[in-house]
């Protein structure tokens, strides 16, 4: 490696040993801790002991041997975030077998893909809806058996089963997992859009589990620690998030919508929040549409300013300047309170992960109090490998490495990550696995640089992935390709890195959208100018986008395209000699159409008189 830095251990971890011992510990250690909270019916949380979560888990661990569920065996979970997920997933992991992660917004095709690359046996779904998905194609899934519906009492239905099942039984099973044992395969979009099962294992959530804690105590051990967590339990982040707060001293709060997120944290006051940057983006747009255009609306853009000024002056470690200080503490009670107030009141951190950070909006919510500590991981290191400390944070930057973690960058640039927690391989795919982790070092596809503090830097990617402002990887191929059977489209290349959605930058191909609207008994065009307004070519445009979209779960499909008057060619540097679409070019040469059409910011509305 031409860069390395290594964060030493400050306790050994024994990563021998299976995930649901850390739900084990912590019973042992406060086994009255409310570990667990979620709304109830008519909007009240609830709350599980520590002990009471153990007791579930273990009862729906007895349905699930009752139910012939044997070690090795796969079963699935599609669902939103909840408590019945969390208890599942431990469930399916102590006795040995494999819990698959389904994203609720997977199509039916993706769902039969992942089914049957793992061969799934049993799944639960979460609704009718979700079942559907799975009965579709069903007759497809040669090895799957049992469906069970979350909402139609399947945790009580695989508890009952396990009425007969003794305590004996299931502790001889759990004991027998061991730390070198598959516990998960989690399916992420591959470079070729396909998406590949990555092989974790319970040793690599151990690892990784109590790194976290030993690298983050400010947040994992102070007493009386909480998180909100309304991400989705199939991405591996937040799944990590969940053992994460069981080894800390932390209560999880579990809720299933964005769109009631304010409210849930108004109501369960966490401490600290997980999210990806889309999510902060959204609390900032709502803030600045919320102040409106008026005399309000210029307060909150002065605040605004102020709190990225005093962000940086802190950030450059000269001082903050006398007057910037003395207008930052007027905005401070006067603007950024109401802001925190938001997160409920007792936030002091927050982790941004899954997707670069904007650095203006890390920026502003350090200055209004509350510091967005961005990290860095991927699927294949169990989620986290890298995170900014909570005192020394810098922003533009993933961090340090977490405790027993090594990073590195190779002649080419490239980081590679090497950890216990680095995935065992990827899913029926030896080459790719060969391809990937070389003597124990991941290659990421990222390319990067380690100062001498061991803070990490991103400066690009190798893979052609984009990676939306909500943590969402997205592999463009597929769609793409699909588009591009459309007889009037000459290219097409998506867009939305680090943007709320995925869109389109579309070319025509001018002889061949004539030759079609020929044989539509349409009137022709004499240039690629008249062919993009045209709307029976846009209508055209929109059916091949839409039947791409059926391929794709919706946080993959295009939401917005835009028709371009302009073949992409060798000659104008858009195309390779093999004529594929340059997507760095063509999205520098569409940036002022990309960030003032497609992406144009909502103004607020004001209030008519």
């Amino acid at each position: 490696m031409k860069q390395e830095f290594t964060q030493p251990l400050t306790t050994p971890i024994d990563s021998d040993r299976n995930v649901f011992s850390i739900l084990e510990e912590r019973v042992q250690r406060a086994p009255d801790d409310p570990l667990i909270q979620y709304q109830g019916e008519g909007g009240h949380w609830r709350t599980f002991s520590a002990r009471q979560f153990e007791d579930l888990v273990i009862g729906l661990a007895k349905g699930l041997i009752a139910r012939g569920v044997m070690p090795g065996d796969a079963v699935a979970i599609i669902a939103h975030t909840s408590w019945q997920w969390t208890a599942l997933d431990l469930a399916i992991m102590s006795i040995g077998a494999l819990t698959v992660p389904v994203y609720e917004t997977n199509s039916p095709a993706q769902v039969k893909m992942i089914f049957n690359d793992s061969r799934v046996a049993m799944a639960f779904a979460e609704d009718d809806a979700q079942r559907d998905k799975v009965e579709m194609v069903r007759q497809d899934c040669a090895q799957l058996s049992d469906v069970y519906v979350m909402q139609q009492g399947a945790i009580d239905t695989i508890t009952a089963f396990g009425s007969q099942v003794g305590d004996e039984e299931f502790y001889e099973r759990e004991r027998a997992v061991k730390g070198d044992d598959l516990a998960t395969i989690v399916y992420t979009s591959g470079s070729t859009g396909t998406p590949k099962g990555i092989e974790l294992s319970h040793g690599n959530f151990v690892f990784i589990t109590y790194s976290g804690v030993q690298s983050m105590p400010d947040i994992a051990l102070k007493p009386n620690r909480r998180l909100l967590l309304f991400l989705p339990l199939a991405h591996v982040f937040a799944r990590y998030m969940q053992f994460f707060s069981f080894a800390g001293n932390v209560t999880l709060g579990l809720s299933s919508s964005f769109k009631t997120i304010l409210a849930d944290f108004a109501a369960f006051k966490p401490t600290f929040i997980l999210g990806v940057p889309r999510v902060f983006e959204k609390i900032y747009n709502a803030a600045s549409q919320k102040a409106g255009t008026g005399l309000k609306g210029r307060v909150f853009s002065q605040a605004v300013q102020v709190a990225r000024a005093w962000s940086m002056a802190q950030q450059s470690g000269h001082g903050i300047p006398v007057i910037l200080a003395v207008r930052h503490a007027f905005y401070r009670r006067f603007v950024y309170s109401t802001i925190m107030g938001i997160f409920g009141g007792s936030v002091e951190y927050a982790v941004s992960g899954g997707a670069p950070l904007d650095a203006s909006i890390a920026h502003f919510f350090n200055g209004v109090g509350l510091p967005l500590l961005e990290g860095y991981g991927m699927t294949e290191m169990c989620a986290p490998c890298c995170v900014n400390p909570t005192e020394g944070y810098r922003i533009g930057t993933i961090g340090i490495p977490l405790q027993g973690v090594s990073v590195g960058v190779d002649d080419t640039g490239e980081l590679c990550i090497k950890s216990r927690a680095i995935c065992m391989g990827y899913h029926n795919h030896p080459e790719i696995t060969a391809q990937q982790i070389h003597e124990g070092w991941l290659h990421t596809g990222d390319l990067g640089s380690v100062d001498e503090d061991g803070f990490v830097t991103l400066t690009g990617r190798k893979k052609d992935l984009i990676i939306t402002a909500g943590g969402k990887n997205v592999s463009p191929a597929e769609v793409e390709s699909s588009v591009m059977t459309s007889p009037v489209v000459g290219q097409c290349v998506l867009v939305g890195d680090r943007k709320p959605f995925i869109a389109a930058i579309i070319s025509l191909d001018l002889a061949e959208t004539n030759a079609w609207l020929r044989s539509e008994g349409a009137a022709q065009v004499p240039d690629l100018e008249q062919a993009a307004r045209n709307p029976i070519v846009r209508a055209e445009v929109e059916r091949a986008v839409n039947k791409a979209n059926e391929l794709v779960s919706r946080a993959e499909s295009v939401r917005k395209f835009e028709i371009v008057p302009e073949e992409f060619t060798e000659a104008n540097g858009m195309l390779t000699p093999s004529r594929k679409a340059k997507r760095q070019v063509i999205t520098e040469h569409y940036r002022n159409l990309i960030d003032s059409v497609i992406y144009a910011p909502r103004k607020p509305r004001t209030m008519r008189r």
